[in-house]
């Protein structure tokens, strides 16, 4: 897991401006400069993570399939509280636990679940899991989300449940079962553990990790006050569709990713 095979690759080379506040999309001319925007994308994900209390001792990670190697994956390090990391101290690793880019040590669960994941589904770039508290408690329940607001439609007919827990993720073989339990859908829940969500991009994953969280909290609170109405077949995918399309998805985390940046610009170091 700590074999290092360097790749030497400048994560500052492509540093482009600052980008303007709100909904814009940055357009990159290299592919230096799509790794670097990705990569401070990711960075404030993890920043995120901290403010909105995600953090757990060591538990938790982020990945981002690199824009040139694709059988590698950037993720955060061992030991390194989410409200500290920056972009250099982010780890490359391929999908054999080769650490080629980084000089920490990479949460062999992180290792274990996001290399099988982003392996089994080429379409999934970024992919993100913590031990958030609403999230973890509506994962004993091993069941879905309801489509009992606009949020949740985002996840209907999307989620699954890896209902398996065999104690912490050490083998790939478990990370195996994980992704052959997310099959083709956006997010999982993680029976006893907590909540795993994936996207085609690095801010459509965290968006939908966001969201999925609140919407855990909001259908906990419902269902302990009483029988909630559920939301017709037809209305749940029509508003699925409209909310939670990739456009959609990137558009939400925009504001987020400006409050972060702005609030703490020492993640881009």
């Amino acid at each position: 897991m700590a074999k290092v095979v360097p790749i030497n690759i400048d994560i500052n080379k492509g540093k482009l401006p600052v980008k303007a506040k709100g909904i814009e999309m940055v357009e990159c001319k290299s592919i230096e400069e799509t790794r670097r925007d990705q990569l401070q994308r990711l960075t404030a994900g993890f920043r995120l993570f901290s403010h909105f209390g995600f953090d757990e001792g060591v538990a938790g990670h982020i990945t981002l399939r690199d824009p040139e190697f694709s059988d590698h994956f950037w993720v955060n390090p061992l030991g390194v509280h989410f409200s500290q990391i920056k972009i250099s101290d982010l780890l490359l690793v391929n999908h054999d636990g080769e650490v080629v880019q980084g000089d920490r040590p990479v949460n062999v669960a992180a290792f274990a679940i996001h290399s099988r994941l982003h392996k089994a589904r080429p379409d999934v770039n970024a992919a993100a899991h913590s031990h958030s508290l609403y999230g973890r408690t509506f994962s004993t329940f091993g069941k879905l989300l309801d489509p009992i607001s606009q949020d949740s439609c985002a996840f209907y007919e999307r989620q699954a449940i890896h209902n398996h827990f065999s104690g912490v993720v050490e083998e790939t073989e478990e990370g195996d079962r994980i992704a052959n339990a997310l099959g083709d859908k956006t997010v999982l829940f993680l029976q006893n553990h907590g909540i795993l969500t994936t996207g085609p991009s690095i801010d459509i994953a965290l968006w939908y990790y966001f969201s999925m969280e609140r919407c855990c909290h909001s259908q906990l609170l419902a269902d302990a006050a009483g029988e909630t109405t559920k939301i017709p077949h037809e209305t749940a995918i029509k508003t699925r569709e409209f909310i939670a399309n990739d456009l959609a998805a990137w558009a939400s985390f925009q504001p987020l990713l400006d409050m972060i940046t702005t609030k703490e610009p020492d993640l881009l170091d």
